[in-house]
């Protein structure tokens, strides 16, 4: 059983800067997220695209804006759980007891949802009898991209993470591309570049064709994809990417007796909190009148969720308010060397 005072649902940015706010006012958090990294969205769907409308920041990536709200929460010790999913809430008095598809378990005063919009899973080839290679030579997204160098890899996708992992991977390997529509949903600029690349040989262009089976015994040995036509084609291939977006599910928070709207959260707008005390839902998945999905949003939400939580962990206490630039407790718990 792991105590603590806050558990948080979902590490994505929202997730990140509300376990900062926690650790500020002197409460402890843990985080759980069904992905297999810390960055929700930001990290799965664009690590590499630039980001304009940060506070201060004119431009960063998705992977920049992480790695720099990880640093922010170092001070606080905060422990992630991932691939990991929670499954079960129950209240018990005045504590939640929570349990994750991992069998952990979790006792804590407040639950803040910061799932975007649900549990994150790749959306995956329909193609039968592919599971077995899963993991192995079959990716739905790419962490080390050091072994696919000098391999054939056949990517299948139209948007932004395939162009552009097409044209990352180009470099070192042999990439075919293949997309079930002529035109493409990524970003003008890197369908040009991946259709110059075709242009003088370093990438295999293939439109309106769909993975037909994979060839192999443990590994892959080649591909047949199938135009719209009905022609099938073979391809040699010791690897394939599919970059067909996440699906996003609430999954389990439907039986936790919320108040849904279209997929979403209801929220109060004075501290984030659901119809149920002691959990609360911001970033994407919540919602409230003149809501707006951005980061920024998700930041004050955030904000405000971490001092709705004070009064569940320390209902004897009152939260003073207090800025970081004078509060001497602040800057002992961020670790500021005077």
């Amino acid at each position: 059983m792991i105590k603590t005072d806050v558990l948080i649902i979902g590490a994505g940015p929202t997730g990140l800067f509300c376990a900062h706010q926690l650790g500020l006012i002197g409460l402890k958090c843990e985080i759980v997220d069904n992905l297999d990294k810390v960055g929700g969205q930001c990290i799965e769907l664009y690590p590499d695209k630039p980001i304009y409308d940060i506070p201060a920041v004119p431009e960063c990536t998705g992977e920049e804006l992480t790695n720099n709200l990880i640093k922010q929460i170092k001070p606080f010790k905060v422990q992630f759980h991932l691939n990991d999913r929670v499954e079960e809430v129950k209240k018990n008095g005045n504590i939640w007891n929570v349990k994750t598809n991992n069998q952990k378990e979790f006792e804590v005063s407040s639950i803040v949802i910061a799932g975007g919009v649900g549990s994150f899973e790749p959306r995956k080839f329909p193609t039968k009898d592919i599971e077995k290679f899963e993991g192995n030579n079959l990716f739905y997204s790419v962490k080390d991209k050091s072994k696919f160098k000098g391999k054939n890899v056949s990517i299948f996708g139209g948007g932004d993470s395939a162009l552009d992992w097409a044209m990352e991977l180009s470099k070192e390997c042999n990439i075919n591309l293949i997309h079930r529509r002529d035109g493409f949903s990524g970003a003008e600029a890197s369908v040009q570049k991946v259709k110059d690349l075709a242009g003088i040989g370093k990438i295999n262009l293939f439109t309106k064709y769909q993975l037909d089976s994979i060839q192999g015994n443990g590994s892959i040995d080649s591909i047949k994809i199938k135009h719209d036509d009905g022609e099938i084609k073979e391809l040699k291939s010791d690897y394939v990417l599919g970059f067909f977006g996440l699906i996003m599910q609430l999954g389990p928070i439907l039986e936790w007796e919320l108040n849904i709207n279209k997929k979403t959260i209801e929220v109060n707008t004075e501290n984030f909190e659901t119809n149920k005390e002691g959990i609360f839902a911001i970033g994407d998945i919540c919602s409230y009148p003149g809501k707006l999905k951005l980061i920024l949003s998700g930041f004050h939400e955030g904000a405000l969720a971490a001092r709705g939580c004070f009064k569940y962990a320390r209902p004897d206490e009152k939260l003073r308010f207090e800025f970081t630039t004078t509060s001497k407790t602040a800057q002992e718990r961020l670790g500021v060397k005077k």
